[in-house]
């Protein structure tokens, strides 16, 4: 992704179109009872504080984004090195793929909570605060904390600054705080997504034992290729030698790659469908029963509440990276070596899992579902379980996106399950304009279902009234989505803001 961007995006107080936001939110949040307590921090309620946050962001967004420099980890390699090669005082996970990286990083982070170990997380994009990006213990760190550590590393930036042709980039400076930030605390392990890609990552200079794959689909295919086979090839790149590799199911050209660069190390792979995988699954109130099979055995009567086959697989895969990094399932069968975790912990750290953004109600009557999906696969998957676990008879979407994604594959993913669609915009400057989103849209769903409400104060009050025509508001619903941007603008205009996170 584009971080230079995603931050510019963030920096919603310095847009003019985040005062139609925040003046809209007043209007929206009171429509409507509060859903499950927030896992997204808000902006600090201490004048200074809030102030001294702007700032880093401010000076954040001066740097380019990763994709303006040529792929290199020489800046950041250099950064760690002066930082005392921060990086090295824990073990890591370390994840990538197109779909699934920040709900299969909250999976494992909240298993090897209930394991009582100090997680670190690093995150990209955010949804709200830019503070989601490094989380402690389960909770993105205290804005006054993310101020302490920008504080910290800064001389260091400015020293590397000045003796590489380039200055570092944005993602580069986040990475650095993130791996120093976890040593300081210290954590016992940290849990770490690449930006985008792997092979150049910032965050692929730290050797991690597990290196974990989510489901590779197109995306970002002007930077990483045009196939899963050519995108796998970078992803891939953060296999490192004797590593564990947990594989989510892939393409079969994608998977090829990925166990060849696996063979080229000296890496295990453990595959979904084989070595571990989903064995039942059932819709429950607020989300769903599964059973899993590990690397070291069964795992019956897992509760997840989060919705989807895709958050199922996901929860496989988790389970898969901590049982890998403890070293379980690694003898025969049967044997004392084949060693499992204890189901009850388990059970306790799928049952704490949030995942903000995806599929999350954040309102009722009628049902305001948020999701983040911003391509094709992530739109089906979405699609797949909005289906699954609610049975609206109307389901009405407010769709902002970016312009430099397959908006219309998104579209024509949803468009099975939308009774209507109100396209719109957020406030990146990034975002498709919304007369060109329209036009794709009554394409892919016909004119007569298709409204235009430039705003996203104004598209969420369309949709919300459009479901309120449903006489059973229980059988009416939104579903806003398109953009990981829209998906946190909308979280605001609800009333989403506070809370302070957390497992």
């Amino acid at each position: 992704m584009d971080e230079f961007d995603e931050i510019i995006a963030s920096e919603r107080d310095r847009d003019p179109d985040l005062a139609v936001i925040e003046a809209g939110s007043r209007t929206l949040r009171t429509q409507g009872g509060p859903a499950a307590e927030d896992a997204v921090p808000a902006r600090p309620a201490d004048p200074a504080v809030d102030r001294a946050l702007r700032d880093v962001e401010t000076e954040l967004s001066k740097r380019w984004g990763e994709t303006k420099l040529d792929p290199s980890v020489v800046r950041i390699r250099a950064l760690l090195d002066v930082l005392g090669e921060p990086q090295q005082a824990y073990p890591a996970i370390h994840l990538t793929g197109t779909n699934g990286k920040t709900s299969t990083a909250r999976m494992i982070e909240a298993l090897l909570g209930a394991m009582d170990l100090r997680t670190g997380r690093f995150a990209s994009p955010h949804l709200q605060s830019i503070t989601e990006r490094i989380s402690v213990d389960g909770a993105p760190v205290p804005a006054e904390r993310f101020v302490e550590v920008y504080e910290e590393v800064r001389p260091f930036v400015e020293l590397v600054d000045e003796r590489q042709p380039y200055r570092l980039s944005f993602f580069e400076v986040l990475t650095g705080m993130a791996y120093a930030a976890f040593a300081d605390a210290p954590v016992d392990v940290a849990v770490v997504e690449v930006g985008m890609g792997g092979t150049w990552d910032a965050t692929n200079v730290i050797d991690a034992r597990v290196a974990v794959l989510t489901p590779i689909d197109l995306d970002h295919t002007d930077r990483l290729g045009s196939t899963p086979a050519e995108i796998a090839v970078e992803k891939a790149g953060i296999i490192k030698p004797g590593a564990t590799v947990v594989l989510a199911q892939q393409p079969v050209d994608a998977a090829a790659v990925v166990l060849r660069r696996a063979a080229e190390v000296g890496a295990t792979v453990a595959r979904e469908g084989l070595e571990f995988g989903v064995l039942s699954r059932e819709v429950a109130v607020g989300g769903q029963l599964l059973t899993l099979r590990g690397l070291g055995g069964e795992y019956p009567e897992v509760f997840l509440p989060l919705h989807g086959e895709h958050m199922a697989h996901n929860a496989a895969v988790a389970l898969a990276a901590v049982e890998a990094f403890f070293g379980a399932g690694a003898g025969p069968a049967g044997s004392e070596d084949r060693r499992t975790l204890d189901p009850e912990v388990v059970r306790a750290g799928f049952a704490a899992v949030s995942s903000p953004g995806r599929l999350e109600v954040v309102r009722t009557s009628p049902t305001v579902i948020l999701d983040a999906a911003h391509n094709p696969a992530g739109a089906r998957a979405a699609a797949a379980g909005v289906s699954e676990a609610f049975g609206f008879s109307r389901l009405v979407g407010v769709v902002g996106t970016s312009g430099d994604k397959d908006v219309r594959g998104l579209l024509e993913a949803f468009e099975p399950i939308l009774t209507e669609v109100v396209v719109t915009r957020n406030s990146s400057h990034r975002a498709m304009d919304v007369d060109r989103l329209a036009a794709l849209a009554v394409e892919v769903f016909g004119e007569d279902r298709v409204q235009v409400e430039p705003r996203l104060d104004d598209a969420l009050e369309a949709a919300i009234t459009l479901a309120e025509e449903e006489q059973e508001y229980a059988g009416a619903g939104v579903l806003v989505t398109g953009s990981v941007i829209t998906a946190g603008e909308a979280r605001v205009l609800l009333g989403r803001a506070g809370g302070s996170g957390g497992r």
